[in-house]
């Protein structure tokens, strides 16, 4: 449904997109995922027809953004992270105001406000002004907008920015529902939303697709990997990290943030197989150290988050 390809962005000296290329298929919710500057909200932008790349094509059911912006917008909607709301008008004539703009014929708009407004869980607040509304209310009513001409693909970036825990979950479930007949990219770098409402992953950094896979795919890739949380007491951890780092096999060795204080955390990855754990503690008995805990770690998620943002 959509193929990007090659795609890249450049800002005077500044390269924001360095080749990017991705395919999302009817049906699916895309989790957009990338730290701050990776690159996804120009990519949103590219994509929803708001910016022109630099180079590299966008294609929508075989539209290209450049030839077919206005029947391609027409298709979209676009939610983004700062949501575009006139805050002295009420929830229905922004609606209205929305509605025509994006084309909707007069016989049809009161029909796509009640339907856009139930699926948001609004209806009961149509006749409030928009500035009176809390935060999350206000994203529902962000969310309205972008349904209101009834797209087929929907573009969100950042939807639950700045929203409570319990917001957020009101969100992220309106969010699987309009997923179940819509083809969703929702562009954030929260790991827990993408867990709870995305069926693939895409991850973004510095410009470049650094992974593509459902969660379970991309953490069965790399179990080919073991990793290990080592504890010291007493040791300082520049010294640990250098000497750990030493031992066959290891590919990386980093100093991790401790709770308890005089409490050294090192995290050892190398190819499994490279006896790593015996190795490691043959390493802290010849030292000398006091060796609090040494386990092997499960790379979930978030570790794959991590070690993509960082090693890139």
């Amino acid at each position: 449904m959509i193929e990007v390809s090659g795609l890249t962005k450049s800002y005077d000296d500044f390269q924001a997109l360095k080749g990017v290329s991705f395919k999302v298929n009817r049906g699916e919710i895309i989790g957009f995922l990338g730290p701050n500057g990776a690159g996804k909200t120009t990519t949103m932008k590219i994509l929803t027809c708001y910016m022109p790349q630099t180079s590299g094509t966008v294609n929508v059911d075989g539209k290209d953004v450049n030839q077919d912006a206005l029947a391609i917008r027409s298709r979209m909607g676009y939610l983004p992270e700062s949501t575009p709301l006139y805050t002295d008008m009420l929830v229905y004539d922004y609606l209205h105001h929305v509605a025509t703009v994006r084309g909707v014929t007069k016989d049809k708009i009161r029909e796509r406000i009640k339907a856009a407004c139930e699926m948001c869980g609004i209806l009961d607040r149509v006749g409030q002004e928009i500035g009176t509304l809390s935060k999350g209310y206000k994203q529902r009513v962000g969310l309205a907008q972008a349904l209101i001409h009834d797209p087929d693909i929907l573009i969100l970036d950042e939807p639950t920015s700045g929203l409570d825990p319990n917001q957020i979950v009101e969100i992220r479930n309106l969010i699987k529902r309009l997923g179940e007949n819509r083809t969703i990219i929702l562009s954030t770098h929260n790991l827990p939303e993408v867990m709870a409402t995305c069926t693939r992953i895409l991850i973004i950094h510095q410009g470049r697709i650094v992974a593509d896979g459902t969660a379970a795919q991309l953490e069965e890739q790399e179990a080919e990997n073991e990793r290990l949380r080592v504890l010291l007491r007493g040791v300082d951890a520049d010294v640990a990290r250098l000497e750990l780092g030493t031992l066959p096999g290891v590919r990386r060795a980093e100093v991790m943030p401790s709770v308890e204080t005089g409490v050294t955390v090192i995290e050892l990855e190398a190819p499994r197989g490279a006896e790593l754990r015996s190795a490691t503690f043959k390493k802290v008995v010849e030292k000398g150290w006091e060796l609090l805990e040494l386990a092997r770690l499960q790379l979930d998620l978030e570790g794959l988050f991590r070690k993509l943002t960082r090693e890139v």
